[in-house]
């Protein structure tokens, strides 16, 4: 028993040993052979040795004592080999699916950004009501692309170019063209120009004033920015407030529109809109004093701080055609039924039905007149005037195209217009027809050209045209004031700043249909006598959803005539409001003559006591001594000349007779003393 004890017990000690050199071993090889080893298996392919890996225990024990010991190794090393190759396997199979899913996310972004620019474009065209569009140009640097409809480019189902670029494209195109825009933008360099007159003026203006160099409506020279003009300017401010704030951390470093100062802008057509802004500097450490901005005001507030200069534009983008148009030949014109009202004036009248049969009923032949009488002083001889034209051969007139309504009432415009819109047709059949009106003055003078544009610029429910008028001075003076004997009426009608002006300030002709007319209820009837209607109507039109077309028109004129304005009663005895008065009297200043020519009439006294009288000749000293002061200059003026189609205006037109109550004037000739009379 004690021999089998001692026996366990070396046993026990023995197999303690050799678990110890084996324990030493496994250490000595870990940390010199097998480094190496694993080093090289993991340079080498994992899937070369895939064999080796998968060996049984058996195997393993029955081999043991034969086994080399680079073999050993590689059987201590395989699970770690078999679990970083497993790991790499599965984190490429990750990135090769993110990457692919990726691509298609890339794909579909692109698609659904090409169906949204597509939509965004035909959405646009249904709210302009564009349903015929041709084609539209991508915002593309250079370069035209054809926009006819049977081009390989063009896409019938949805009326827009198709193989447009594509997002990456249009965007580096468009950046492309934007810098080429800045770049030739006289902004941060001066360009040479031909003359004075080239060079675009700037325009000064602050949050509440903009003082424009050219003179708008109404001939302001200072107005309040307001609809698109205070738009544009709050969102060039508004940029420039992001500019200055885009490295700003600090609350009270932040630029406000309250640090706005003022600023310059002009607008170049071919480059964009040129602002130069500035703002109150902020400095580090200083703050504003409240009490210095509410007692000290800006020139206070400004003296304590620097300014800071912004330079801000927006380019244009290139040119796009939104909509195409074919207009009617001349035997397929549309019919104009123009609506004259008339009281008295019997001879002015009997000019424009001379110019008319001569303009709208020969050349034109497109046209029909709604005379509207009040009162019966005058109106047997307006009845001969229009029986004389419907019997005269050859004129173009009949009982269908020239019609008078006589109504015995107080001169009303807005009433006859509205009574002329409902009294046009010429038969019931016409009554459910929509027809296109143009309401006229007889001091008015126009083109078969202006027919033209009243049909180009009308569309029922869409567009109106509101021309300005080119109103023509008092010739008496123009002409008085040149040393020139006064030309007849055909010879009158030239467009230049000494002969007149463009009337911005007038409303009266219009182009309409009869169904826009009705629908914003035409004119205010309450309105007795001269002036203020129009302006109702027109502002009616401002705010509906039809667009209106107001142009100069160089076709239309308007003939100077005498008009009262003594008091509260006006001509014919028909009392004004305060407000007609004083548009009476604005319009009889403005249509009298230019600024300058007025300004030798005030001064005519002082100008002949400064030029001596020589014996030879004597001066009426009441007289305006043209011949010796030297005001008669050459007229450099746009002449409306008579062609060979007779589409102009100045076509040979019988002169008006003179009125029985109308002055004579005094015109100096060029030699001697002598008088000659003219009405």
């Amino acid at each position: 028993m004690v021999r089998l004890v001692g026996h366990s017990k070396l046993l026990v000690r023995l197999l303690l040993f050799i678990s110890l050199v084996i324990l030493i071993s496994l250490l000595a090889l870990t940390r010199c052979g097998l480094k190496g080893f694993i080093s090289k298996e993991n340079n080498s392919a994992v899937d070369s040795t895939a064999t080796d890996s998968v060996i049984s225990d058996g195997d393993y024990v029955g081999v043991q004592e034969a086994v080399p010991l680079g073999a050993i190794e590689h059987f201590i090393s395989s699970p770690q080999d078999r679990y970083q190759s497993d790991a790499e396997q599965q984190h490429n199979g990750y990135l090769q699916m993110l990457q692919q899913r990726e691509e298609e996310n890339l794909k579909e972004v692109a698609k659904l950004t090409n169906e949204i620019r597509t939509l965004k474009l035909q959405i646009l065209q249904l709210k302009s009501g564009l349903g015929g569009v041709i084609g539209v140009i991508p915002l593309v640097a250079a370069g035209s692309l054809p926009l006819s409809s049977g081009s390989s480019l063009f896409n019938s189902s949805t009326g827009l170019l198709s193989n447009s670029p594509s997002g990456t494209q249009l965007t580096h195109d468009c950046t492309a063209f934007i810098r080429r825009q800045v770049g030739a933008a006289e902004i941060l360099h001066g360009i040479p120009l031909n003359n004075e007159y080239e060079l675009i003026p700037f325009n000064h203006f602050t949050f509440s004033r903009v003082y424009p160099i050219e003179l708008g409506l109404g001939k302001r020279v200072v107005e309040k920015p307001i609809g698109y003009k205070r738009k544009d300017l709050l969102g060039a401010v508004n940029k420039a407030l992001e500019t200055l704030n885009r490295n700003v951390t600090s609350f009270g470093l932040r630029y406000t529109l309250d640090d706005f100062s003022e600023g310059i802008y002009r607008n170049d057509p071919t480059t964009g809109t040129q602002y130069e802004l500035y703002f109150r500097t902020k400095e580090v450490g200083k703050t504003t004093n409240p009490q210095s901005q509410q007692m000290g005001g800006a020139q206070h507030h400004d003296s304590h701080h620097g300014t800071t200069k912004l330079i801000v534009m927006r380019p244009f983008a290139p040119l796009q055609t939104i909509h195409l148009d074919a207009f009617p030949r001349q035997q397929e014109k549309e019919l104009i039924y123009i609506v004259l009202p008339l009281s008295g004036r019997i001879s002015t009248f009997q000019s424009f039905m001379d110019k008319y049969v001569k303009i709208a009923l020969k050349h034109d032949k497109y046209v029909h007149l709604t005379v509207v009488y009040f009162g019966d002083y005058g109106l047997s001889e307006a009845r001969t005037i229009m029986s004389r034209v419907i019997g005269m051969k050859n004129s173009g007139g009949t009982a269908s195209n020239l019609k008078l309504l006589a109504l015995n009432e107080t001169f009303s415009r807005a009433k006859a217009l509205r009574v002329g819109a409902e009294n046009v047709w010429s038969g019931q059949a016409d009554k459910n027809k929509d027809i296109l009106l143009f309401m006229c003055d007889v001091d008015i003078v126009f083109s078969a050209k202006f027919l033209d544009r009243c049909r180009w610029n009308t569309k029922p429910n869409k567009m109106v045209y509101y021309p300005v008028v080119f109103s023509l001075y008092n010739p008496h003076v123009v002409y008085t004031l040149q040393g020139k004997e006064m030309p007849p009426e055909t010879d009158q009608l030239v467009i230049s700043k000494d002969s007149g002006f463009w009337r911005d300030f007038g409303y009266g002709m219009t182009c309409q249909y009869r169904s826009d007319f009705l629908r914003v209820r035409g004119f205010d009837e309450e309105i007795i006598g001269w002036g203020g209607e129009d302006v109702m109507l027109y502002r009616k039109y401002v705010r509906s959803q039809v667009k209106v077309i107001r142009a100069t028109d160089p076709g239309i004129f308007h003939i100077w005539h005498p008009k009262v304005c003594a008091g509260p009663v006006g001509s014919g005895g028909q009392r004004l409001s305060i407000d007609q008065y004083r548009a009476c009297i604005r319009s009889r200043a403005l249509n009298e003559a230019s600024h300058a020519q007025l300004g030798f009439l005030a001064f005519r006294d002082d100008i002949a006591a400064s030029e001596p009288v020589p014996a030879s000749r004597s001066f009426d000293t009441e007289s305006f001594p043209i011949s010796k002061v030297q005001v008669s200059r050459s007229m450099t003026a746009t002449t409306i000349t008579q062609n060979k189609s007779t589409n102009n205006i100045t076509t040979k037109m019988a002169r008006s007779k003179p009125s029985g109550n109308q002055k004579t004037v005094p015109i100096m000739a060029a030699k001697g003393t002598e008088h000659k009379k003219t009405t």
